[in-house]
């Protein structure tokens, strides 16, 4: 038995499956998505079973992505979690044979506290469907399951079902990086677009030199800033930057008379520098559009007080 053409077999089923909820989609989507989106109340989420599990991962994309919103255990909320529920709360109950008996003992309770309630199920017809405001229909042909038992493609459509939402609400909401990152602030991205470029540069014992340091103090003072570079003030001011790539082009070009130029002679002028309050998100933008890896930091009065490099970012 080819253990690789197994794994093809239930990519093939399954995304099979998803390809057909497209043509399962009816009104109830859309008006299901603005009542959400009209609401000031939560999006409350709730499954037994894989089912719930799956609800856990769609009420964490939400709740990640701006949508306020948890997942509610049927059987806890039975007996007194049932307080969690809001007046203005939206409930999406979620049963792929739309008969699972802990989900549909929340209806009685969401119905006298007109709650609007969405569901998803693989059965139009099912009890639960026919006692919600809306239903989604996520109902599959062949579970990837050999003996059809075991919930695979089910669990994947409802999945996908709960990632339109979110997405649909995403898009509607205008919802953008910096709004995800304020969520996610452990995260690479929040890094990028929270943190200052204060918190990560080097700030100590800058590689400063003046415009007639020779060829010798320059090498020496790249060699111990280790930063691959120096920047030459004057009068507190910036007035250049020589790298490391800038001492080897001119070793190559001025061979002969190279021991006898001072720093005014190599320096580049007009360094690309970047104000200490910045985020990385932006020292990594200006990096890449003029493809270097470093950027003199300033403060609002344009002195230098630091330096940031590709490596500080975390990218």
């Amino acid at each position: 038995m080819d253990i690789k053409n197994i794994a093809k077999d239930v990519f093939e089923i399954e995304a099979k499956e998803i390809a057909k909820l497209s043509n399962l989609l009816t009104s109830d989507f859309e008006d299901a998505i603005n009542a959400v989106l009209n609401t000031n109340g939560k999006f409350i989420i709730s499954g037994m079973g894989k089912s719930g599990i799956i609800g856990k991962k769609i009420a964490a994309t939400l709740a990640s992505t701006g949508t306020p919103s948890f997942f509610l255990h049927p059987g806890e909320a039975y007996h007194g979690d049932l307080g969690m529920i809001e007046k203005d709360d939206i409930v999406l109950l979620i049963s792929n044979s739309g008969e699972t008996d802990e989900v549909l003992k929340l209806i009685p309770f969401l119905k006298n506290q007109e709650n609007i309630t969405i569901s998803m199920s693989g059965n139009p017809s099912s009890t639960l469907a026919q006692n919600t405001n809306y239903h989604l229909n996520v109902a599959v042909e062949h579970e990837a399951c050999p003996l059809q038992l075991a919930p695979t493609s089910s669990t994947t459509a409802t999945l996908v079902m709960g990632d339109a939402i979110a997405v649909a609400l995403m898009k509607l909401r205008d919802f953008k990086d910096e709004n995800f990152a304020k969520f996610h602030p452990g995260g690479s991205l929040g890094r990028r677009l929270l943190t200052k470029i204060e918190n990560v540069m080097k700030k100590d014992n800058l590689p400063i030199i003046t415009k007639d340091a020779n060829v010798k103090e320059i090498i020496h003072k790249i060699t111990d800033g280790k930063c691959g570079l120096v920047v030459i003030l004057e009068d507190d001011k910036i007035n250049g930057i020589i790298t490391d790539g800038d001492i080897r082009r001119v070793m190559e070009s001025q061979e002969e008379k190279f021991f006898n130029l001072n720093a005014k002679d190599i320096m580049s002028h007009s360094p690309k520098q970047i104000n200490k309050d910045e985020k990385l998100v932006t020292a990594s933008e200006i990096m890449g559009n003029f493809k270097i890896n470093s950027l003199l930091v300033v403060n609002s009065e344009d002195k230098l007080v630091g330096i940031v490099q590709m490596y500080d970012l975390g990218l």
